[in-house]
């Protein structure tokens, strides 16, 4: 049941609700003193959070423009500068759902989107999971 709980709040934390999902996290990982399981399923969970709000937003941006190629300067910027490498930020709390928005609304592909989004979300989950057996 803990599992569950923990796939559902990192689900949530990846939208735009104020939830923080590390908490949840090392309760889980404490408890069990496992690492593997839980981080896998709050990576699983926030990743699925973020392709919801990408989906929402490139959906948006094909009914919104004819193309996602014509897009503000100032609004993409960041991925006109660093490309999809910057969903490697898209696990730090309100910039990055921006960036995934942005990454929706950018046309960005779906397998750069998904592997840049899974290494970013799964190392921060992996850092609180080594800190909640140390503290």
């Amino acid at each position: 049941m803990e599992l569950w709980a923990l796939l559902v709040s990192s689900f949530l934390a990846a939208t735009i609700l104020p939830l923080a999902s590390e908490i949840p996290l090392a309760v889980v990982v404490r408890r069990h003193g496992d690492v593997l399981l839980p981080v896998a399923i709050a990576t699983l969970g926030n990743y699925l959070g973020a392709c919801t709000t990408y989906g929402l937003a490139r959906a948006a941006a094909r009914r919104l423009t004819a193309s996602p190629a014509s897009k503000s300067p100032r609004a993409f910027a960041l991925f006109e500068r660093y490309g999809a490498p910057a969903l490697l930020l898209s696990w730090v709390p309100i910039i990055g759902d921006a960036i995934v928005l942005l990454a929706g609304a950018a046309g960005v592909k779906f397998l750069p989107f998904s592997a840049w989004t899974v290494i970013g979300k799964g190392a921060r989950y992996a850092a609180v999971a080594w800190l909640a057996l140390r503290v």
